[in-house]
């Protein structure tokens, strides 16, 4: 009778809330998954703002490079990337310091980190490269399309700089867009014949928007997009064409 008493209490007990429902169960797994999503979206979210931001924050730069040496990229591309550049040990990679005599060293560091230090500050808030290429590598009229294409802007192609053991590459994100030359086939034909039979050698002057940056080992990549270009004539230098590129 006992035992019969003890396992009627069990039951009862089990009964009264021994644990959670199964609709108590599936309220409270329904409000994880809920609080999972949200906590996702709001990191997705945070992402896409924080591209937006840099994206922004690129666009505002205003100064402008014309023809930029190696080592001027390499300090562009730290500077964009957010990294402090190694002077000290860019210091010891210089020439004249390996060249020069022990006693000079001293101050000849102190000159190079200064030069460095210079450097690395010549390109704070600069947005705009402006470069002149010697071939356009234009390609022979299309009378299909309508167009010329400037190979040495399509997507595939790159500029690369080194210095200091870093490369760094500039590629073009529009460059599907900017290297496409639409010409009506009468005024094409006319500047064939300007050109002639030197087509490989018609030169490039661009002007780019600075948009991203992409770190790498070693060095990285800078992308831009191509805003305007001129192609000139290789011999005198006269203007072919001018193109502004519409970017979203």
């Amino acid at each position: 009778m006992t035992k019969l008493i003890v396992a009627g209490c069990i039951l009862l007990l089990a009964a009264c809330g021994g644990g959670d429902s199964p609709a108590a169960q599936g309220q409270t797994s329904a409000g994880q998954a809920s609080l999972a999503r949200a906590t996702g979206n709001e990191g997705k979210s945070a992402g896409v703002s924080a591209a937006k931001g840099a994206g922004r924050a690129l666009t505002q730069r205003g100064r402008e490079l014309v023809s930029p040496d190696d080592a001027t990229m390499v300090f562009l591309y730290y500077d964009l990337a957010g990294i402090t550049p190694p002077i000290e040990s860019w210091v010891e990679l210089d020439r004249r310091l390996m060249a020069a005599p022990a006693a000079d060293k001293a101050a000849l560091r102190t000159t190079i980190r200064q030069e460095l230090a210079v450097g690395a500050a010549s390109v704070a808030d600069v947005g705009l490269i402006r470069l002149s290429l010697g071939s356009a590598k234009l390609s022979d009229y299309d009378p299909t399309y309508g167009e010329f294409t400037v190979r040495a802007l399509s997507p595939s192609s790159m500029i690369s700089y080194t210095a200091f053991r870093q490369q760094v590459e500039l590629r073009f994100a529009n460059g599907r867009e900017a290297q496409t030359w639409q010409v009506p086939a009468a005024e094409a034909q006319l500047i064939s014949d300007r050109i002639g039979p030197f087509t490989a050698s018609v030169q490039l002057e661009v002007l780019l928007r600075l948009t991203g940056v992409q770190p790498g080992m070693s060095g990285g990549t800078l992308m831009v997009n191509v805003l305007e270009y001129e192609l000139q004539h290789p011999s005198d230098g006269t203007t072919l064409g001018r193109v502004r590129v519409l970017t979203e």
